[in-house]
């Protein structure tokens, strides 16, 4: 059934500086995953639109004193911006699925109100950081106390617009700072709504600005630019390293890094109902058609059980119905792009070529005019230095690895670059917890796959899946330097 027809829906369009829409000269395409038909023209924002946006932002935050206001002022604003974006969750929601992979139904149902908890959980950390007194001597009085950045720098991914952004921005705000950010270029619609909404909410215009462009030059001017005091990226490895450099450069400055994975998905004989394993299996790597930093990429299954357990992963894949995102009867996302899909066929037949067998999948599906919609895909008989297993496909392609004991499961979970997210499903809790010690990710998950609404939890990896944590209490202390502050009793009067 499609819920909205993709023609008639408006999107905002432009920068987002000191309040308002800001209208600029189109010079991107952006395009809609389910059709591939141009949905718009978008802003390319240079050196001078940043610097307008950034030196804006800063002399907002010294305007308003956003820093020093009472810290429960600060998260009544981001609890009443998180009421709008609910009550707004319709409208809301059909922006971000027209231009993007994100089903209607799902970013009304998931989306927008994760966006909006997310907003009201970083609101309550408002006055919950404030420093600490520090053991000293008798006559001396030691302090230790938070304080925000200033300008925050923010880059979000395509793959989850509105949450990515509630994630960054949220966390920024609440710890005191002004935000500049850089959604996109394929998805840059639904967060210049939410700057609106927040500015209702009565977020002092110019704390949260957005530029609209690419990594190359708007990200890259951002990231440089001196009055952006820290950054915050969520995206792949591969461009987080290019702007870890350049903070290195041009400050330095502090940036948290949320970056590629391939997540292992370790499943043991004695897990118990294999219809619910198959299911949470299936599920972590076909959700947004495995468009996700978390994906459950790696199957690795004790070989006792290893048939029947992919036998039914195979029969759920079979089931998806691919489908644009307005469609509520699809269960299937788009690809972002022809030439994503383009490179998840491409190292498949590489992994192929390497020695994997193909259970099923590994195309597009035909029929589907406009959209590139990749089957799930499953690849067995893959070793650790298969193309498939080393590298992030970012698409809904899973491999599949047996082994006999638990130290050769372990040994097969770990991942030389990456360290984003694992899961781990058996009954023995005694080895659940020796799996939790033993993988090398930020995040492990135990009997289940993927994040709740626990926004306390932080989320972040290891090794080259990045620097410092995104939700939790790590996420607004992230946003916060720390000024150290020795009073000696005996010189004061």
């Amino acid at each position: 059934m499609q819920v909205f027809h993709p023609d008639e829906i408006h999107v905002p369009s432009g920068h987002f500086i000191a309040g308002r829409l800001v209208p600029d000269a189109g010079h991107l395409t952006v395009r809609r995953p389910s059709d591939g038909k141009v949905h718009g023209e978008l802003p390319l924002a240079g050196a001078d639109a940043v610097d307008e946006a950034v030196r804006d932002a800063d002399a907002a935050w010294r305007r308003t004193d956003w820093a020093r206001r009472p810290p429960r002022e600060r998260a009544r604003v981001l609890r009443a911006w998180a009421d709008l974006v609910e009550a707004d969750g319709a409208h809301l929601g059909a922006i971000e699925a027209v231009c993007s992979t994100r089903p209607v139904r799902d970013a009304i149902a998931w989306d927008v109100p994760f966006t909006a908890e997310g907003l009201r959980f970083f609101a309550e950390y408002a006055d919950k950081l404030g420093g600490e007194v520090a053991a000293t001597r008798s006559d001396h009085l030691g302090m230790v106390l938070a304080e925000p950045y200033g300008v925050v720098g923010a880059i979000t991914p395509w793959n989850f617009p509105l949450v990515m952004a509630s994630w960054k921005v949220g966390a920024a705000l609440a710890a005191g700072n002004a935000v500049v950010l850089k959604p996109s270029e394929m998805t840059p619609h639904s967060v210049l709504r939410l700057a609106e909404l927040a500015v209702q909410a009565g977020l002092p215009p110019g704390l949260f600005n957005i530029v609209q462009g690419d990594g190359r030059t708007t990200g890259d001017a951002l990231t440089r630019h001196p009055l952006v005091r820290k950054m915050t990226f969520t995206g792949s490895t591969q461009t987080g390293a290019a702007i870890m450099a350049t903070c290195a450069l041009h400050g330095p400055k502090p940036a948290t890094l949320e970056l590629g994975g391939k997540s292992p998905q370790l499943v043991f004989d004695d897990a118990p109902d294999l219809e619910r394993l198959a299911g949470i299996v299936a599920g972590a790597i076909t959700g947004n058609a495995g468009q996700v930093c978390v994906a459950g990429s790696r199957l690795i299954v004790q070989r006792g059980i290893a048939q029947a357990l992919v036998e039914r992963i195979a029969a759920r894949f079979a089931d998806h119905r691919p489908g644009a995102t307005w469609d509520d009867a699809a269960t299937l996302s788009p690809i972002i792009s022809a030439s994503q899909a383009e490179r998840i066929a491409a190292i498949v037949g590489r992994a192929r070529a390497a020695g994997a067998t193909l259970r099923c999948g590994g195309k597009l599906y035909a029929g589907m005019p406009g959209g590139a919609y990749f089957q799930p895909t499953l690849l067995e008989g893959v070793d650790a230095a298969n193309p498939a297993v080393q590298e992030e496909i970012f698409g809904p392609v899973l491999t599949v690895q047996t082994f006999d004991d638990e130290a050769e499961g372990l040994a097969l979970a770990g991942h030389e670059r990456y360290g984003l997210a694992a899961g781990v499903h058996t009954a023995d809790i005694g080895r659940a917890l020796r799996a939790m010690r033993g993988i090398a990710a930020g995040t492990v998950w135990i009997n289940r796959y993927g994040r709740s609404s626990d926004f306390v939890i932080p989320t972040g990896g290891y090794h080259q899946s990045g620097i410092g944590k995104d939700l939790g209490r790590q996420a607004v202390e992230a946003n916060l330097r720390f000024k150290s502050v020795l009073i000696d009793f005996a010189a004061t009067h």
